[in-house]
């Protein structure tokens, strides 16, 4: 049984996640959970990741709205869901969700929802959004049927789309496993679907209103606004064979893979505003020994010489390299600009070991529909950054995520190399959807070097909390310390959770071939220590602190592929350095006790043992024989 003790140490707050409701119809189950339903599966197999209700706000911030008259009804071969769910906008404004989902056995469910405001209620979206998982069924076959009845065969991308695959869209089918089909068919609007692989996210999007139309937009007072999704399983097997179960909690067992490759370098990100917290840690900073510090420098905040200064007392104490990131402001000519910039390094004695430098304005998305701002060329920005700041390393590409990167190719000839973020928590912020953010990542890479080619490539700052918001005017301040999608501060981060996803990430990543991988700052809510506004003591490590310093210590190493028959739950690599034995590297990135069975890798120390256990979000490193 999980503690209060043990939901903080796990993430980082003493609120513990709602746990779902398991319903099922015959062969199809779903988890009930906060209004909305996930892994909905048949036959053990995953169908749809989710199906949700979701009304959002003029910054893309999701409403989480009370839930009132649940009734759940579960049948021996149905079952049943109703509820309203109330949301609260600003100006005393507010909406009404009516909700009824049914079930029955044979494959068919049914979502259906009337959404009603007394006030009028304004929202970039409200309406149903439906996920398909990724992994399975990248590059696979898929039928739509469009709003105008007519129907195409196509696949789901494999490669990551800048823009949707799918638009005007009215049902979707897809191959769930041999002679079994699904459909989802989706009325009372039209639809569109984006790949949220771009975000990291770990599925295919289907949501109502194309983002063509104008938003916010408002609800009118009175208009009672219907939707419906409906999913059909067709399974025409004779004798339906027994199926791997999603959610199974069996022994995991390791076996070799065949890829292999070396270690990335670990960054570290500083900001001026971090400068003195820093350098009051430079122990730390030693211990830990990053390979790469990545500085940011922003002067539409107010970044200037000064900070350049600050910078320059850090570089002094640290062993390593240093990148310059700079959010160029683009209100005059970049070359005036970059020259400016490249005064103040000089006169402060600052001198990086290479610089990254974007137009400021590129954080904001473009999404489809929508103007792109005003920047000059990234030629003229490219080729300023070459004459401001001679014989330095130059990186471009974007300093947000790789949504932007995918929808604004870079002229990358010019560089010496790619450089983009993620972030798990832009659409959801539960704990099992930013898990999940890492099936995502290979997708990320993968597109990156089918783009770009395989020349240097790295990644960050990548952080569970959110830096900067590319799709409203702020980041979500979050005090009280809760799960909240595009926040600036996540409990998680502090706790065993942030751990394990640092890991997972990495080893999610290898066989990309990253030049530098940067997962976190030293000191504030990046960072690696505790800040002095948290519970525990300031300085205090967290537990992504050892995570963080594992990954530097291994930096430069032969990586090889370990392979696990649930990826979903425990990931493993190994690496090695000259004249010393292989290193197993484990981590569980579930809320549960996994029991892992570890084939051929014997333990030195133990070669007898066969297995082990490992705790909710646990890392593990040992010597193996192997």
């Amino acid at each position: 049984m999980t503690t209060e003790s043990d939901t903080f140490q796990f993430y980082g707050t003493r609120e513990a996640e709602t746990p779902p409701v398991r319903l099922s119809a015959g062969k199809l189950a779903v988890d009930f959970k906060d209004g909305n339903l996930r892994t909905i599966c048949y036959d053990g197999v995953e169908v749809l990741r989710a199906v949700s209700y979701l009304v959002r706000d003029r910054d893309w911030g999701t409403y989480a709205p009370a839930i009132g008259d649940l009734r759940i009804n579960q049948r021996q071969d149905a079952f049943s869901v109703s509820y309203v769910a109330r949301c609260a906008g600003p100006l005393n404004t507010n909406l009404a969700v009516d909700v009824r989902i049914t079930a029955e056995a044979g494959g068919t469910l049914v979502f259906e929802a009337e959404a009603l405001s007394a006030t009028g209620f304004e929202t970039n979206r409200c309406g149903f959004c439906i996920l398909h998982p990724i992994v399975g069924l990248a590059g696979m076959p898929a039928s739509v049927e469009h709003v105008d009845g007519s129907c195409r065969d196509s696949r789901f991308p494999d490669l990551i789309e800048p823009w949707q695959p799918f638009k005007d869209m009215r049902a979707i089918t897809h191959r769930v496993m041999p002679d079994v089909t699904a459909q989802c068919r989706m009325e009372g609007d039209t639809f569109e679907m984006e790949d949220q692989r771009n975000w990291s996210d770990a599925s295919y999007k289907t949501y109502v209103r194309p983002l063509a139309l104008p938003w916010p937009y408002r609800i009118p007072a009175g208009e009672p606004m219907r939707q419906r999704i409906v999913l059909t399983v067709e399974d025409i097997r004779s004798s339906p064979a027994v199926s791997a179960k999603v959610a199974d909690t069996g022994p995991v067992t390791l076996s070799p893979g065949t890829k292999s490759g070396r270690m990335p370098a670990i960054g570290l990100v500083i900001t001026p505003e971090e400068v003195g917290a820093t350098l009051a840690a430079r122990d730390r900073l030693s211990e830990i020994a990053p390979q790469e510090l990545l500085f940011h420098f922003d002067p539409d905040v107010g970044h200037g010489a000064e900070a350049l200064k600050s910078f320059a007392a850090i570089k002094a104490v640290h062993a390593g390299r240093s990148t310059l990131e700079i959010a160029l402001p683009c209100r005059q000519a970049p070359l005036d600009e970059a020259r400016q910039i490249a005064t103040w390094m000089r006169d402060t004695g600052f001198r990086p070991d290479a610089i990254v430098i974007s137009p400021s304005v590129d954080r904001q998305s473009t999404p489809p529909g929508s103007k792109w701002p005003e920047c000059p060329p990234l030629e003229e920005v490219y080729a300023a950054a070459h004459t401001a700041f001679p014989g330095m390393r130059l990186g471009g590409g974007m300093l947000s995520y790789f949504t932007e990167l995918n929808r604004k190719r870079v002229p990358a000839d010019s560089l010496d190399f790619i450089t983009h973020c993620t972030n798990p928590i832009v659409h959801a912020a539960d704990d099992l959807s930013v898990m999940q953010t890492l099936e995502a990542l290979p997708f990320i890479t993968r597109s990156v070097r089918a783009i770009y080619g395989d020349g240097p490539y790295r990644i960050g700052p990548s952080t569970i909390p959110m830096r900067q918001n590319p799709y409203g005017s702020r980041t979500m301040d979050n005090p009280n310390g809760g799960r909240i999608a595009m926040a600036n501060a996540d409990p998680r981060h502090n706790a065993r959770f942030g751990a394990a996803f640092a890991l997972g990430y990495a080893a999610h990543i290898l066989d990309a071939g990253l030049e530098c991988l940067t997962l976190s700052a030293l000191t504030g809510s990046f960072g690696l220590i505790a800040a002095e506004n948290e519970p525990s003591a300031a300085g205090t490590p967290r537990p992504l602190l050892n995570t963080v310093s594992t990954l530097s210590r291994l930096s430069g190493r032969h990586w090889w592929e370990c392979r696990s028959s649930d990826p979903n739950a425990v990931l493993a690599f190994l690496t090695a350095a000259s004249g010393m034995p292989r290193q197993l590297h484990l981590v569980n990135i579930t809320a549960k006790p996994r029991h892992i069975e570890l084939g051929e890798f014997r333990p030195v120390e133990q070669p007898e043992k066969t297995s082990i256990t490992l705790g909710a979000y646990a890392t593990a490193s040992m010597a193996v024989m192997n």
